[in-house]
């Protein structure tokens, strides 16, 4: 068996027939069928169920498969560590953040890290929560800032911050550069601009209202952050962001909150057991240094 094999294996699984998966490798339907008959006598199983329209993979197709995924994520591990360079006068760093990290923290430690690191080519990511672990589980992402409570079992979460989420407006608000304290009575009678439900944010602001028993009046919802801000920014609807992002240069008020402000817990993620370039570990040192200061301090 070779590595060959292997990956014409993915590529079959992947793209659900012969036909197109030779296209994607650019060999013949022939040459491919071949190679997978004798991946499977090798074996001394069948790997795919080729009886139907479409081909699928047998039980134990489905079980090699995931084990030949596994092997050539380690391969790829193992040949950025043969590039590595310990110093770190040269290298790569593949790192994502969710949006509404990305709106506020990631030009900070940006600015800090190539400041230190000025020859790590960084490439940076805007994703989900989901695309993010998927990203470190099949090692197309080193690192990512996103948030505490990760379900794929093969991916570690180190505990960096907690973030709180503010309240805050713009220059057309009624409360603009308001100081007093937002009562519960007033929360209720505000109009809101949020995220839209399938963003993680809003839904510990609504835990955050469900907690309090509060109803808020959603008026806009938004699938992105800097939408979101250009929103508020010309309306006059208030929204709920993390509080660093309220600044003079946005132009955005924060308002404090009588009862306490919604929080939630941030953390470095990456591949449990798996090859850290030194690029990655860098950033973790640089991130966890920060430990226990707010956002804005990053």
């Amino acid at each position: 068996m070779l590595l060959r094999h292997l990956r014409y294996l993915l590529a079959v699984a992947d793209h659900g027939g012969f036909t197109r998966a030779a296209e994607a490798l650019y060999v013949s339907q022939p040459t491919l069928s071949q190679q997978i008959r004798q991946l499977e006598e090798s074996l001394g199983v069948v790997l795919f169920d080729r009886t139907s329209r479409t081909v699928k993979p047998t039980d134990a197709g489905l079980a090699y498969i995931e084990c030949a995924r596994r092997v050539l994520v380690e391969l790829e591990a193992g040949k950025r560590a043969l590039h590595d360079v310990k110093d770190l006068s040269r290298g790569s760093l593949r790192l994502a953040m969710t949006p509404t990290f990305m709106a506020y923290l990631v030009g900070p430690l940006v600015r800090d890290y190539t400041a230190l690191y000025p020859n790590i080519h960084l490439q940076i990511f805007e994703l989900s929560m989901e695309d993010i672990e998927a990203g470190l589980a099949d090692d197309s992402l080193d690192i990512a800032i996103a948030f505490d409570g990760v379900r794929h079992a093969d991916i570690e979460s180190i505990p960096v911050f907690t973030e709180t989420l503010g309240v805050m407006v713009g220059r057309n608000h009624p409360l603009w550069q308001s100081r007093a304290m937002l009562s519960q009575e007033q929360l209720t009678r505000l109009e809101f601009a949020l995220l839209t439900p399938n963003f993680i944010t809003r839904s510990r602001i609504d835990e955050y209202f469900a907690e309090r028993q509060v109803a808020p009046n959603v008026v806009i919802e938004v699938n992105s952050v800097n939408t979101l801000l250009e929103v508020v920014r010309h309306t006059a609807v208030a929204t709920i962001l993390p509080e660093p992002i309220a600044t003079v240069d946005r132009a955005l008020c924060r308002i404090p909150l009588a009862r306490g402000a919604p929080q939630r817990g941030a953390a470095l993620l990456r591949r449990k057991n798996n090859y850290h370039s030194a690029a990655s570990v860098a950033f973790l040192n640089l991130v966890t240094r920060t430990q226990g200061q707010t956002a804005t301090n990053l």
